[in-house]
């Protein structure tokens, strides 16, 4: 099984859940830029041209990071990975991948490109991204991580994007319980070995 990651991009979050689950995965290094890896042009291993993307053993891809974190937690169900497929909390769990994405993951992410903006909408997109951080922060403030008390492949996910918002000056120095959440992480076996791995600072 292999992984496709960039260093520090947005496939963390699936190697942090493959360790989490006890897979054996290895890792392929992508060139974004240039949309390329050691077997050549990437576009013809995923058309898409972005990562994560999970080429699985019978030669399948999977690709959009919250659906590849959902299905390695469902090949590990005695990890707790996630909540069973079906019930409320995984609904909810569902939830809170699709607002990672769509809202955080996509709001920091756009922040990279910020040499193109002008002044006026790089103001809005940090003023929209900390609304959402603001979600995210009484949520945890009142929760040791994303579904409770207890680790899911959301937190992956969540600490994954995250990690950007140094690199983005994106001030997070008012959100504790973000805070709380990174910290946690940063101590976990599976986070320090992924971050090793792609020779990538906690």
């Amino acid at each position: 099984m292999n992984l496709f990651y960039s260093p520090g991009a947005c496939a963390l979050a699936s190697q942090i859940a493959l360790r989490e689950a006890g897979m054996n995965f290895e890792m392929v290094k992508v060139d974004l830029k240039n949309k390329e890896y050691a077997g050549g042009d990437y576009k013809k291993v995923n058309p898409k041209g972005y990562i994560p993307a999970l080429q699985l053993p019978d030669g399948h891809l999977m690709t959009e990071g919250a659906v590849i974190l959902q299905w390695i937690a469902d090949q590990a169900p005695d990890k707790n990975l996630l909540p069973k497929f079906g019930t409320m909390e995984r609904y909810k769990a569902m939830e809170w991948l699709n607002f990672i994405a769509t809202e955080v993951h996509k709001g920091i992410g756009s922040l990279f490109n910020s040499a193109h903006m002008n002044d006026e909408t790089k103001a809005a997109i940090q003023a929209k991204i900390q609304l959402r951080l603001g979600v995210l922060d009484q949520h945890l403030l009142s929760n040791a991580y994303m579904l409770g008390e207890n680790f899911s492949v959301v937190d992956a996910y969540a600490y994954n994007v995250l990690r950007w918002t140094n690199l983005v000056h994106v001030d997070t120095t008012n959100h504790k319980g973000i805070q709380g959440l990174m910290a946690k992480m940063a101590e976990r076996a599976s986070v320090k070995e992924a971050v090793a791995a792609e020779g990538i600072r906690l």
